[in-house]
């Protein structure tokens, strides 16, 4: 069972546990416009798939913040931002940060995305939350970087993630 942590205590994470090689599982979330947002699988553009718990949070906040930036440059990627926070709340936020480069999605309903990934927080008072987790997946849908970052309250290696994107071109 693979694990985090929230303040030093030991999180399980529920679902199937996913690594470097394996192929990445076709998904749904729902969008800020409760549209049906597809992650994962074989598509035309390398994947950044990126979970963490609440966008309410200032860590959250700031990876989104950071990825948005990050990524404006490369056409070769479709980012995706999931959390279990409401629709309505994830589209206020992207309004009000200006969050324009990436996709924000909801994983609420059956927290799908959260389970075929394997980083749904299965206890602690985090219980039912996403980890924090940074996934890239290459065109043909296979899994080519991962990380379930070790501390849910730390910031994820942007460096490591963008040099995984740009290796997947």
């Amino acid at each position: 069972m693979q694990t985090t942590t929230f303040n030093g205590t030991t999180v399980n994470l529920a679902g199937i546990a996913l690594n470097v090689g394996d192929a990445a599982p076709t998904v749904i979330a729902t969008g800020t416009d409760l549209s049906d947002v597809e992650i994962g699988g074989a598509k035309d553009k390398i994947q950044l798939i990126i979970t963490v718990p609440s966008l309410d949070t200032d860590t959250c906040a700031a990876e989104t913040r950071r990825f948005n930036v990050d990524v404006n440059n490369l056409d070769i990627c479709e980012t995706t931002v999931v959390s279990m926070d409401l629709p309505f709340a994830a589209d206020r936020f992207c309004t009000t940060e200006g969050i324009e480069n990436l996709t924000v999605a909801s994983d609420y309903i059956n927290k799908d995305v959260s389970r075929a990934f394997g980083v749904l927080m299965d206890d602690n008072k985090l219980k039912g939350l996403s980890a924090r987790a940074v996934f890239v997946i290459d065109r043909s849908g296979t899994i080519v970087y991962k990380e379930i970052v070790s501390e849910v309250t730390a910031e994820p290696n942007y460096e490591a993630a963008l040099e995984a994107i740009k290796e997947a071109r």
